[in-house]
C-alpha cells in the first residue's frame, strides 16, 4: 500500500517536476496530471454483483451523513438540487436521507426517488436511491416508503457490533445483536425490497470472528451489500485493508454480495483507508462531497475518485469509476450549503475550512485547514488535472 502515498507526475508553475520519493509534503501549488481516460462502460446494475471486477461503485451519502455536519440543515428543495447534481456526476448510489428522522426528510427522500430515481439518461444510467434505517420495523417501513418509488430502490440498515457499543449503547449480547440484524434484513426483503445493505457499526473496533458470524447471517437473510464502516475513524490503512481482505476471504457467502467501505476522518485517514479497502477488494466506496459529515467528516468524493482515476491503472490493477469529473467542481460548491464556514473563492477554486466537533461528548476543538480544488480540462474533452494547495 505504500504506492498509494506516492505522487503522480507533477507540474509546478508550468514546469514538470516531482516530489522526492517517500516524502508526503510538497511546498507550493501542485498540479497532478492524470492521464487515464474515463472508461466508457458502466456495468448493468445488479444489486449483489458487478459484471466487471474492476468497476468500483460510488455511494454518495452527502444527503444523509453529510447533513450530520455541525450546523448543517437543508430544505427538501436543496436536497433535490444536490441529488440532481450527484446524478450528473454519475454516482451509482445516492443515500438520500434517513426517512424515519422526520416527516420532512421522508418527503425529501420520496421526492428524490420519484424524480432523480426515475430519470434514465441516454446510456441507460439511473442512480440507485437509498434510505437509511435502524434495526426496527418502524424505521424499516419508513425507509421503504421513502425509496420504493425509484427504479432501483435500496434500504440500508445498521447495528453496532463492537464490544463497547453492544455493552454500553445497545445493552445487548452478541447473540441478540445477530438475531436482530438477521431478522430486520429478512423483514426488509419481505417488504419487496430486493436491494438491502447492512452495516456492522464500529466494525473497525469489532472482533473479527464476531464480524464473520453476523455477516454470514445477514447474507443468509438476504443482504446484497455488506458495508464495513470505520465508524470512529480509528483504523490505519494497513489494518482496514487487511480487514476487507479477510472478510472477503473468510465470510461464507461473501462472493455473492458487494463489499463496501465507509471511513470516517477522525485521524485524517478516511481517503487513505477507503483506497486501502478498494485495493483489497471493496467494490463500493461510501463518500461525501468535500468529505463533510459527522465529527471530522468522511472520505472525500473528489479525493477518492481522482485517486482512482489518476492511479487506477498503475497501482489498483485497473480499477475505475464512471464519475464524470467535469461536474466535480459544481458539486463542491453545492456541498458548501451543508456546512457553515465553507467559503467560495474565485476561478473555480473551492476553499474548505473544516471545524471539527465531537458531538456526543460536547467537546469542541478547532483545526482549520484550507484545501483548494481546481479541475480543468486539458483539451475540453479530457478532464485531466487536479490542483491541490494545502495551507496551514
Amino acid at each position: 500500500m505504500t504506492h498509494i502515498t506516492e505522487f503522480a507526475s507533477v507540474i509546478r508553475k508550468g514546469q514538470r517536476s516531482s516530489c522526492s520519493r517517500g516524502k508526503s509534503v510538497c511546498s507550493g501549488p501542485v498540479l497532478v496530471e492524470c492521464n487515464a481516460s474515463e472508461n466508457s462502460r458502466r456495468p448493468k446494475y445488479i444489486s449483489n454483483k458487478i459484471d466487471d471486477p474492476n468497476y468500483v461503485r460510488i455511494f454518495d451519502t452527502t444527503l444523509r451523513d453529510g447533513e450530520q455536519s455541525p450546523g448543517a440543515s437543508l430544505t427538501s428543495k436543496e436536497k433535490l438540487d444536490i441529488a440532481r447534481q450527484l446524478a450528473k456526476l454519475g454516482v451509482d448510489i445516492i443515500e438520500a436521507g434517513y426517512p424515519r428522522s422526520s416527516p420532512d426528510d421522508l418527503e425529501a427522500v420520496k421526492m428524490i426517488a420519484k424524480e432523480v430515481g426515475n430519470h434514465v439518461d441516454d446510456d441507460g444510467y439511473v442512480p440507485v436511491i437509498c434510505g437509511l434505517f435502524r434495526c426496527n420495523k418502524g424505521d424499516t417501513d419508513a425507509a421503504w416508503e421513502g425509496v420504493r418509488y425509484a427504479l432501483h430502490p435500496r434500504i440500508h440498515t445498521f447495528i453496532a457490533t463492537s464490544e463497547i457499543h453492544m455493552r454500553h449503547k445497545l445493552r445487548k449480547t452478541p447473540e441478540e445483536v445477530i438475531q436482530i440484524a438477521s431478522e430486520m434484513v429478512a423483514y426488509a426483503r419481505s417488504l419487496g425490497c430486493e436491494d438491502v445493505e447492512f452495516s456492522p457499526e464500529d466494525a473497525g473496533r469489532s472482533d473479527t470472528e464476531f464480524l464473520y458470524r453476523i455477516l454470514t447471517e445477514v447474507i443468509k437473510a438476504g443482504a446484497t451489500t455488506l458495508n464495513i464502516p470505520d465508524t470512529v475513524g480509528y483504523t490505519l490503512p494497513s489494518e482496514f485493508g487487511s480487514l476487507i481482505a479477510k472478510i472477503k476471504a473468510t465470510t461464507p457467502g461473501a462472493e455473492n454480495v458487494i463489499i463496501c467501505t465507509h471511513c470516517q476522518n477522525d485521524l485524517g485517514l478516511a481517503t487513505a483507508n477507503t483506497l486501502a479497502g478498494a485495493y483489497n477488494g471493496g467494490r463500493q466506496l461510501e463518500v461525501t462531497i468535500n468529505g463533510i459529515g459527522e465529527r471530522a467528516g468522511n472520505a472525500s468524493l473528489q479525493e477518492v475518485v481522482m485517486a482512482i482515476r489518476c492511479r487506477g491503472n498503475e497501482l489498483f490493477g485497473g480499477l475505475y469509476t464512471r464519475i464524470n469529473s467535469k461536474h466535480i467542481s459544481v458539486a463542491n460548491r453545492m456541498g458548501v450549503m451543508l456546512q457553515p464556514g465553507l467559503k467560495i473563492t474565485p476561478a473555480n477554486l473551492v476553499s474548505i475550512s473544516k471545524d471539527y466537533y465531537h458531538q456526543k461528548d460536547m467537546d469542541y476543538f478547532e483545526a482549520p485547514m484550507d484545501l483548494w480544488y481546481n479541475l480543468e480540462d486539458k483539451d475540453r474533452s479530457e478532464p485531466g488535472f487536479v490542483s491541490l494547495l494545502y495551507a496551514a
